[in-house]
């Protein structure tokens, strides 16, 4: 996703003079591109994520559309005060762009793994949250985003190889898009882990023979709310997938949505990152693995919970 990122910021940084992209001494050989187009607009502050915020909001406050991108794990948790006194108080104009979502960096251990971003970023007054979940929403969420005027963080991680586009889809954010279609349960996704969930529907149909609806919620705030409900009322079982701490993230809107709406109580199961950190190293499959949400997993709890 992070290429794709890049690709459209050319394009953006080409048609808009304001824009100013700051980097926390972080991703040269992806960002080359940039700097060499736009050696002015190009500011690497160094491994120094508080003062980086810092001057995003002022040039923000002086009318420049700023990005800031680093390490996800380092961009929102070494700087927190500064994004939510500087930034979000103050609802500037700034993106905040963190790459790594969850455990794309496996192999450099808890420091670089990024399973709390979502939720801090969640609680913050004025904050967009958008993680797409392939190469075409990453795109369209750096460009929609672009338009915005309101603090956004978005988080990137590695794209899945298969292409999920559909030609009907708009994107915008606090829009969902219905990857697959069924009757019986809906699966709500977010961040780079869908190819993970169509596995989990197509394990669910060959056991069991229920079909699962798979939708895509690349933006987790503002949330698809009306999507979310309307799918809600034909199913028998709601579950929510992400590389996330259970706490804060899309399971927790999507349980404190369903239990404030009218619809009959509906089963309903999270499966995200426990809340323990994963000491080991490896792969990002084998960490997953070691977190239960391999598809195989995912698939038994959500069966088990229909009682089959």
């Amino acid at each position: 996703m992070r290429n794709d990122f890049v690709k459209q910021m050319q394009i953006e940084m080409e048609n808009n003079k304001d824009i100013v992209f700051l980097t926390g001494d972080l991703g040269f050989n992806a960002l080359e591109p940039l700097h060499q187009s736009f050696p002015d607009r190009f500011i690497n502050v160094g491994i120094a994520e508080a003062n980086m915020i810092g001057i995003a909001a002022g040039l923000a406050l002086t009318g420049k559309k700023v990005i800031v991108y680093s390490i996800a794990s380092f961009l929102t948790m070494r700087p927190y005060e500064q994004i939510r006194n500087d930034i979000c108080y103050h609802n500037l104009d700034v993106k905040i762009v963190g790459t790594g979502g969850g455990f794309n960096y496996s192999t450099h251990g808890i420091t670089h793994h990024t399973i709390e971003d979502v939720a801090i970023m969640n609680v913050l007054p004025n904050m967009q949250v958008l993680c797409p979940t392939y190469s075409w929403e990453a795109r369209e969420a750096t460009k929609s985003m672009m338009k915005s005027k309101k603090p956004t963080y978005l988080r990137l991680g590695k794209s899945p190889k298969t292409n999920f586009f559909k030609p009907d889809f708009k994107f915008k954010i606090g829009r969902g898009f219905v990857i697959r279609e069924g009757k019986d349960i809906l699966l709500l996704v977010t961040g780079n882990i869908l190819d993970c969930g169509m596995e989990i529907a197509e394990i669910i149909k060959n056991k069991t023979g229920l079909e699962m609806s798979v939708i895509s919620m690349p933006s987790v705030k503002p949330l698809d709310k009306k999507l979310i409900l309307e799918t809600s009322k034909k199913v028998k079982l709601v579950a929510t997938l992400e590389e996330h701490s259970l706490h804060g993230g899309l399971g927790s809107e999507v349980a404190m949505l369903l239990s404030q709406s009218h619809l009959p109580k509906l089963p309903f199961i999270p499966s995200a990152l426990p809340d323990v950190f994963i000491k080991d190293v490896g792969s990002r499959d084998f960490l997953l693995n070691k977190a239960g949400l391999s598809p195989k997993k995912v698939a038994k709890n959500i069966i088990k919970k229909l009682g089959r």
